[in-house]
């Protein structure tokens, strides 16, 4: 498996395989509102593809806000049903998360499962509020940098382009 920045040649084929992992309604959740119209981070977005060139996984991110200061919002992120068990997700977000933190991001978070996420660093984020209707008990956060979630609190709203 090969990790390659997604190119706009990748998009068809990077948003076909989010729609067979997570259904083409999506895009009707509330983390859309923050991504809608908004493009992702390119030099944050990953392909992997096999050595016959399918895409095995993608992961995208987008810039959000809470309270003024940058957060990324990971998402989505997914691995081929073909390929699920072989540690791709696990490798799309070490990698990607590697990159980011080298880029200078501080701080990540998504809506997702801890139970599953936890293994990354990924904790709860009590006091971040996603729009509506979002279960709190699935926001999380990881620091990228040692302390960078103390004290940032409040509505994630979107960065308007």
């Amino acid at each position: 498996m090969k990790l390659t920045r997604e190119t706009t040649e990748d998009w068809w084929e990077v948003e076909n395989l989010f729609d067979l992992c997570f259904a083409p309604g999506r895009e009707a959740l509330s983390s859309y509102r923050l991504r809608d119209d908004i493009s992702p981070i390119g030099e944050l977005c990953f392909v992997v593809r096999d050595e016959l060139g399918a895409v095995g996984g993608a992961v995208r991110f987008w810039e959000v806000q809470i309270a003024g200061k940058a957060v990324l919002l990971l998402g989505p992120i997914a691995v081929h049903p073909t390929r699920q068990g072989e540690g791709l997700g696990g490798y799309l977000l070490h990698e990607s998360l590697s990159i980011a933190t080298k880029a200078g991001w501080s701080r990540v978070m998504l809506v997702g499962d801890a139970s599953y996420y936890s293994r990354f660093g990924f904790a709860k984020l009590s006091n971040v509020i996603m729009p509506s209707p979002t279960n709190s008990e699935r926001i999380l956060g990881k620091d990228l940098i040692d302390g960078a979630w103390h004290a940032v609190t409040g509505q994630v709203t979107r960065v308007e382009s």
